[in-house]
């Protein structure tokens, strides 16, 4: 694996895609980014693990370089705290069309992510009765089928990255403490050619 940029870090072998292929792993990552430095025993609350296990897979996402120790958060000199080394983990499928190791472990590490993404929009329809009504309103989902050349569709590609990177940087702007009216806000989106 190879660092970008500070906001992202490349997965490049087939062991790297593996380890993160984990659903505990790809979630203890998501919630690191999302929430800043923990603890096993912080995460092991949210996803009702013990510490001993959460640690084991912690371990594996360090040995990955997708977190690393951070900086103790409170006064206990027993607690071991993790981060997040950077916001993004990416891999690119087309260059590993020619090794079957490559690719069996990018479509398990895809496998996993549509099956983390279909459950979080789950638990979010089934929490959709107790949500404030412009939250609901203001939710989008959808799908178009398109006719695209392949420049077309690596033209599109570009243009929602560029639209999403616009709209991490407003959301960066709001203070996680503070009283704005900001919440946390999953987008997930997909385009690729019908098989």
């Amino acid at each position: 694996m190879t660092p970008r940029d500070t906001r992202r870090t490349t997965l490049t072998s087939a062991a790297s895609m593996r380890v993160l292929a984990h659903p505990t792993r790809l979630r203890l990552l998501g919630l690191l980014r999302e929430l800043g430095p923990q603890t096993a025993a912080q995460l092991g609350d949210i996803v009702d693990e013990a510490p001993g296990t959460i640690s084991y897979h912690l371990g594996k996402l360090a040995s990955i370089a997708l977190i690393e120790p951070a900086e103790a958060q409170s006064s206990d000199q027993r607690e071991h705290w993790w981060q997040a080394t950077t916001a993004l983990t990416s891999w690119e499928p087309a260059d590993l069309l020619d090794d079957p190791d490559q690719l069996a472990a990018s479509a398990s590490l895809q496998k996993s992510i549509a099956q983390a993404y279909a459950a979080r929009y789950t638990a979010y329809i089934d929490a959709t009765p107790t949500l404030p009504r412009e939250w609901v309103g203001a939710a989008a989902s959808g799908d178009r089928s398109l006719r695209l050349t392949v420049e077309e569709l690596t033209a599109m590609r570009a243009e929602l990255e560029a639209l999403v990177d616009r709209w991490v940087e407003t959301g960066a702007g709001h203070d996680p403490a503070g009283s704005d009216g900001a919440e946390p806000v999953v987008l997930v989106y997909q385009a690729y050619r019908r098989p």
